[in-house]
């Protein structure tokens, strides 16, 4: 075996000798133009790429499955001159990959959950790339049944995403979908759990999820929008009906900014249909015993309202933003759901973010958010008690999982930092003790004593402290000398935990830092954080992150030449602006499935996801909205001026992102930037927004991103 590993390095080395010696002919691909101009409010703008996302019928819809050859050649070009460039550390690229793997435990179990009567856990066997699911019955003795083996439904498939797993009320019947394209359209499959046998029933183009009644038969799910996208139906399915009839539609979101999705109250007594966008939302509900009923509205919806709903006993519980910015919670009997029967359980609290709650039968826990910290609060529903879980560390993540039994007393929730891997607790809300029930190993000798993590503030341009999760190996030099690598997302309140990422060893291990931005946009100091970040405040999470950038250099915490950014997604548009700005700052920077043709996109209502996010970014059909998202959309903004290295990667069948975003911001780089520095673009043929399905398979573009940092 150690033979056969020394053989496979020589001979990587010699094929980056080979691409060493020929790099020198490989030419950066050069996109076509064709002119192609768009008009809005008497201004005019010339995209001479625009024709990457055109069919050969001239189309403006596309799908990746129906595009000419001249995009397909492109990204190929792209692809080859990527690797061309990269050659010469295939050997940094296989050591780091065999680090990142060689700490992962690979024969692993997660930790049962109890669940109507059956512990559920999944395992992972040495070399596979999929977990296998199992149940257990909550009777001594019990043998383990094998629920699904992800790594047969993957196999000679290039991606295999499983969107979500329910059994029947009953126990008997499986209901899972699966994705085999990354483009996130799933399809439902049944099984009976006793012989492994299908059903004859499936159900295609389905958002991920499927809820079940109470009667074992009936399914709920929501089909998707075979255009946009949009999750935006919601039918009935009745197994083993007439294939001759079709799913009955119970409901359609008519609002093209909505979404809706489906799920089951704590309980398991109401089957709720939410639809939501930024600003409103809007619950639907049935008995879960009356499957043929009809979903009656909740409490309707009004302008800036945004709430959500659970019950246990006889109680709804909602959480609720109406005059709270960071949400109150608020309770009302089952007969009473309109917003006038509403009771106070929670304040509003203008210094603490009401994240979520999970109900019991006896408590109710929260998930607050304070100075960008995350807190439990547990409090009796009977007796009054109280209590705050306690945490070790100044910086740290927290979140609850595994709590689908309210009839227990075990709260189960996830701690980890920057230098603590995932631990699972069990906190026991009646004696109030604290036991750990699973560590997360960390093989190849990790030591967390060996590495020190912190919280900075860094002051914003306009006098704001914005936070910053930071993590070393001990004795990293804080003199002005040292690599940094600055991570930032900022959009949607998403919050971005401080949370412990065993691959980032790999860098700070070869002397680098690696800090996040908890910039504004995200939702990390509240609802308030997010708001100032958005629409037309977008530009704070831009100049935030920047201001961070200058802080860790003037803290002399990186070199002015050893600074580094990334970041993926909207956290791509947010690479691709800063560097509009501020392009002197950063040594390098890694734009993963970027959003940078911000305004196009948010012009064309076709494109998936465009409707749901207007009041995200804003709508450029009005003039005002357009004028401020054109003055920050990368694509847009580039200019004749020298760039940082850049890295862009991307998936052919994003759903999210799609493929010509980055593809024509490359283009228009590589056409317009003034520097010799490196730009390239890697687009992942076989997979989509989220990348490679598999867990070994994944950290290949990770050892490749880590790579093109460390080369420079």
């Amino acid at each position: 075996m150690k033979t056969m590993k020394i053989c496979r390095i020589i001979f990587l080395a010699a094929i980056a000798v080979f691409y060493v010696g020929c790099q020198s002919s490989v030419q950066p691909p050069v996109a076509k133009k064709i002119h192609y101009e768009l008009h809005e409010f008497g201004n005019t703008r010339i995209d001479n790429y625009f024709w990457m996302r055109l069919t050969d019928q001239q189309k403006s819809v596309v799908t990746p499955d129906n595009q000419t050859q001249d995009v397909l050649d492109y990204l190929n070009a792209e692809n080859e001159y990527f690797r061309a460039g990269m050659a010469g550390s295939q050997m940094l690229q296989e050591t780091i990959f065999e680090e990142i793997k060689g700490r992962i435990k690979q024969d692993d179990a997660s930790v049962p959950y109890l669940e109507n009567g059956y512990y559920y856990f999944s395992k992972y066997e040495t070399g596979k790339e999929y977990p296998t699911h199992y149940r257990r019955a909550d009777v001594a003795g019990a043998a383990d049944e094998l629920l699904l083996d992800v790594n047969r439904l993957a196999e000679g498939k290039a991606y295999c995403g499983i969107g979500s797993m329910s059994v029947s009320p009953d126990n008997n019947i499986l209901a899972y979908s699966v994705d085999f394209v990354s483009r996130r359209r799933y399809t439902l499959y049944f099984m009976d759990i006793k012989s492994g046998e299908l059903f004859k029933d499936s159900i295609q183009n389905i958002s991920g999820g499927a809820v079940w009644a109470n009667d074992s038969k009936t399914v709920f799910y929501v089909g998707k929008d075979m255009q946009t996208l949009r999750s935006c139906e919601l039918y009935k399915h009745v197994l083993g009906a007439d294939s001759s009839q079709k799913d009955k539609l119970c409901y359609f979101e008519k609002d093209e900014t909505f979404s809706i999705n489906v799920s089951k109250s704590k309980s398991g007594k109401y089957i709720f249909v939410e639809s939501d966008q930024t600003l409103v939302s809007e619950t639907r509900y049935l008995e879960a015993n009356r499957p043929d009923g009809e979903f009656k509205v909740f409490a309707a919806r009004t302008p800036n309202h945004k709430y959500s709903v659970d019950h246990i006993n006889s109680e709804f519980y909602i959480l609720s933003n109406r005059d709270a910015l960071n949400f109150k919670l608020m309770s009302t009997r089952y007969t009473q759901t309109e917003e006038r029967f509403w009771k106070e359980v929670i304040a509003h609290r203008p210094e603490v973010m009401l994240a979520n709650f999970t109900l019991f039968n006896d408590y109710l826990v929260v998930n607050e958010r304070k100075n960008g910290l995350n807190h439990i609060r547990i409090m009796g529903l009977k007796d009054g008690f109280e209590q705050y879980v306690p945490f070790p560390e100044e910086v740290y993540t927290v979140g609850l999982g595994g709590n689908y039994s309210p009839e227990l007393k075990e709260l189960r929730y996830v701690y980890s930092s920057l230098i603590t891997p995932p631990t699972t607790y069990a906190y026991n809300m009646g004696t109030r003790e604290i036991a750990i029930l699973k560590e997360t190993e960390v093989l190849g000798g990790f030591d967390k004593s060996q590495y020190e993590t912190k919280r900075l503030w860094a002051s914003a341009a306009d006098g704001t402290q914005v936070p910053i999760s930071i993590v070393y190996k001990k004795g990293y030099p804080q003199n002005g000398s040292g690599k940094l690598l600055l991570y930032g997302y900022g959009s949607y309140g998403s919050t971005t935990g401080a949370n412990f990422n065993s691959s980032v060893l790999s860098l700070l291990d070869r002397g680098f830092a690696y800090a996040i931005a908890h910039i504004r946009g995200g939702g990390d100091l509240g609802r308030g954080w997010y708001e100032d970040g958005k629409l037309l405040k977008k530009m704070n999470t831009f100049t935030d992150f920047n201001d961070c950038a200058r802080y860790l250099i003037a803290e002399k915490y990186a070199a002015p030449d050893g600074l580094f950014a990334s970041g993926a997604s909207a956290g791509g548009l947010l690479i691709g602006a800063i560097i509009n700005i501020e392009p002197k700052l950063y040594k390098g920077v890694i734009a993963g499935v970027p959003f940078v043709d911000v305004v196009s996109t948010m012009l064309d209502a076709t494109i998936p996801l465009t409707t749901f996010e207007w009041d995200e970014w804003g709508n450029p059909a009005q003039k005002e909205y357009y004028d401020y998202m054109l003055s920050y959309s990368p694509y847009d903004q580039v200019k004749a001026q020298n760039y940082p290295h850049i890295l862009v990667t991307t998936g052919f069948w994003d759903s999210q992102v799609q493929y010509w975003e980055p593809a024509k911001w490359v283009a228009k780089l590589r056409d317009m930037k003034t520097d010799k520095n490196k730009l390239y673009m890697y687009c992942n043929m076989d997979a989509g927004h989220g990348g490679a399905s598999g867990r070994f398979e994944r950290l290949h573009k990770t050892a490749m991103e880590y790579a093109f940092l460390l080369s420079l």
